[in-house]
């Protein structure tokens, strides 16, 4: 009985580590090591922390959907690029001329590059937006709540195009 748990033991060590690294994201040729480079915000209207803050977001993005190990340099990928684009305007607008709801854009370029296969390498710029009140500031939670929806999706969108083949 103890050889037969010894051989089930490692079958299944066998089986789990002949797969290598692999992710349930549908993400393939999953990286050893990641490196997300800071995001300047190089757009025409400067929020102070919106780069640290993206920054972050991505690399938890990659983190979080992957075994890949964030190092500082020398990474088997490699992100880097600028905040294009912080942008505010009306969506709608009320019978006296006043936005109903306006639109906060954040645009990123980002260059991907890939150590291993170049062929993978690319250049895109990414962008989304979230609607609020046009009676309501942009500040506090209010941004909070605004930056993390766009971050979710420009990171996720930055992932499916470097890291994984549909």
């Amino acid at each position: 009985m103890k050889l037969f748990r010894y051989i089930s033991f490692l079958f299944v060590c066998l089986s789990v580590t002949a797969c290598g690294l692999y992710s349930f994201t549908g993400a393939t040729d999953i990286p050893e090591t990641f490196q997300v480079n800071f995001f300047q915000n190089n757009a025409p209207l400067i929020e102070p922390g919106l780069d640290i803050q993206f920054t972050n977001a991505l690399q938890d993005l990659i983190q979080n959907q992957t075994s890949s190990s964030l190092v500082k340099s020398g990474g088997e990928v490699i992100y880097e690029g600028e905040i294009v684009e912080y942008r505010i305007s009306p969506t709608t607008a009320t019978s006296n001329n006043t936005a109903a709801q306006n639109r906060l854009t954040i645009g990123v370029n980002v260059r991907f590059f890939n150590t291993k296969n170049e062929e993978k390498d690319f250049e895109q710029r990414f962008s989304f937006f979230f609607d609020y009140e046009g009676s309501e500031l942009l500040t506090g939670g209010q941004r909070d709540t605004a930056w993390e929806a766009i971050f979710e999706r420009i990171t996720q969108d930055i992932f499916q195009e470097s890291l994984v083949d549909w």
